[in-house]
């Protein structure tokens, strides 16, 4: 009887054990970028973090710019992005430490499958939207400062090209959105190649212009400031910054597939 009163009891406080929710400390809020959210890889990656960790990640996804902006805020404990000026300014400015490259992958422009503006024999990025400003076909522009959107202009800005031309829309959207509607409109846009590639069942898009390293796309994770937020949760941003440059995460990284294509390239080296 005693044995069973025991185990009785037991289970009443593991049932109420699992119930409880996670305490604050053991909470991790990490802004990162869309195309981590809408490619999957977060999902993939983040369950054997928590599992291995007894952390628990909350993904606020959404673009560099909006992320970058939280972490000065002190709003989150860690970002993941991918826009590299933008983030040395992050980091110049005292509210970012400890950047650390843990992967990439690429920027394509993505547009009608006949390609209208003809901008599959162009040598460059610059070439490729000089041609679709000139073609009067629509482009469909992220608008939301994201690292999608800042590649974007620096692209247009290398093109001697302001992005006012008729049929060219910012939409101030994420990139799966802004897919979405590019597919609808029959339009070009910039997009990175693992959302596409996760996207690519739902559009009719193709990619008609690959620019190769010139079109490189980075991510990082910076901690936040200790100095300038102290409350922070800086053990755990610590504990995922660890984990994602350690072999079991860049191999992970690595071997993230979609419809059989690699996303990701792990890049972390010491």
């Amino acid at each position: 009887m005693l044995n069973l009163k025991r185990a009785i009891g037991l289970a009443v406080t593991a049932a109420l054990f699992v119930g409880m929710p996670v305490q604050a400390n053991e909470v991790i809020k990490l802004a990162t970028t869309t195309s981590t959210e809408n490619s999957g890889l977060l999902k993939n990656l983040l369950p054997k973090f928590e599992a291995e960790s007894g952390y628990k990640v909350q993904v606020i996804a959404t673009g560099t710019g909006k992320a970058l902006k939280l972490a000065r805020q002190g709003d989150v404990d860690v970002v993941m992005t991918h826009a590299p000026g933008a983030e040395a300014k992050f980091v110049e400015e005292g509210y970012g430490r400890l950047p650390r490259g843990i992967m990439e992958n690429d920027f394509v422009v993505l547009g009608p499958k006949s390609d209208p503006a003809k901008i599959r024999s162009s040598k460059t990025a610059e070439e490729a939207f000089a041609k679709i400003a000139k073609s009067g076909v629509p482009f469909i522009s992220r608008g939301d400062n994201s690292g999608t959107n800042m590649k974007e202009l620096l692209v247009w800005k290398n093109a001697k090209i302001t992005p006012d031309f008729k049929g060219y829309t910012s939409v101030g959207q994420g990139m799966g959105k802004t897919l979405l509607m590019a597919s609808e409109l029959e339009a070009y846009t910039l997009s990175d190649r693992g959302t596409f590639v996760a996207y690519s069942g739902k559009i009719d898009l193709a990619v008609d212009f690959d620019g190769g390293p010139a079109l490189a796309n980075p991510y990082q994770i910076i901690l936040i400031s200790e100095t300038k937020y102290p409350t922070l949760n800086h053990k755990g941003a610590q504990a995922l910054s660890d984990w994602l440059i350690g072999a079991e995460a860049q191999g992970m990284i690595n071997n993230y597939k979609v419809q059989g294509e690699q996303l990701f390239k792990a890049t972390y080296s010491e």
